[in-house]
């Protein structure tokens, strides 16, 4: 019970540190939302947190398809990303849900700040709050969480069940782990890319229709939660160094 208190204590706290950098974005008129790209902001310990360009040439801007669609003689997801029909790798999302504070008590920002550290995730937030407006960022965290959450809702109830978190599938090498996942074959990140692999295409495409459905958050919310998701992992992988990750149209 006690260990129980102490995670939520500390999922509260560093909610709490995001939240105050949002605030302070705000304050000081954080911007609105656009997909123009920022000027780099410094990382933690080298690397940059960059806002990057457009991956290929120009083209029709990037939209909600409302459904699986075949573009090109391939099928891609309602965002505009490539489908993975694969296995879900369970080990990696695990390692994600663990960082967050578990099933029970799971935070986006606890599981960013697990893996990047403090400063540097309140570098990001402050970068995104400028680009995409700091509202917006603050619910693209609560989209993220939910969605994370209604992933396991659903998988629990078709049986499916993590396995033990990798206790070396932690810090860096679990967000570099992640937006390697997430990379499509055109080298884009995608998020779409990375929820399918998480949690399966099936469960992925449930969990974008329970967003829509819900009205806390609905459609406007799922498109930014792809958006700011998409341009949040290139700029992680960035810093990391895996610079030949490219950010996709959809940001």
């Amino acid at each position: 019970m006690f260990k129980q208190f102490t995670r939520v204590l500390v999922g509260i706290s560093l909610a709490a540190g995001i939240a105050a950098t949002v605030a302070a974005c705000t304050s000081s008129g954080g911007g609105s939302s656009s997909s123009a790209t920022e000027a780099p902001t410094t990382a933690a310990g080298g690397g940059s947190m960059a806002g990057g360009s457009m991956a290929g040439g120009s083209m029709a801007a990037p939209r909600d398809m409302g459904k699986d669609t075949v573009v090109g003689g391939k099928m891609m997801s309602r965002y505009g990303g490539p489908i993975y029909s694969g296995a879900p790798a369970l080990t990696v999302t695990a390692a994600l849900v663990a960082a967050g504070g578990g099933p029970e008590y799971y935070s986006t920002a606890k599981a960013l700040t697990s893996m990047l550290g403090a400063a540097t995730v309140g570098a990001e937030v402050k970068k995104l709050s400028g680009q995409y407006g700091a509202a917006n960022v603050a619910q693209w965290l609560k989209t993220f969480d939910f969605a994370v959450g209604d992933a396991l809702k659903i998988a629990t109830a078709k049986g499916v069940k993590l396995p033990a978190a990798d206790p070396k599938m932690t810090g860096k090498a679990l967000a570099t782990t992640l937006a390697k996942a997430g990379t499509a074959p055109d080298g884009t990140f995608q998020i779409e890319f990375l929820l399918d692999k998480a949690v399966s295409h099936a469960i992925h495409v449930q969990v974008m229709d329970d967003i829509d459905a819900n009205a806390a958050y609905g459609k406007k919310a799922d498109l930014q939660y792809h958006e700011i998701s998409n341009q949040a992992f290139y700029d992680v992988a960035q810093a990391l160094g895996a610079t030949s990750i490219k950010l996709a149209p959809l940001h």
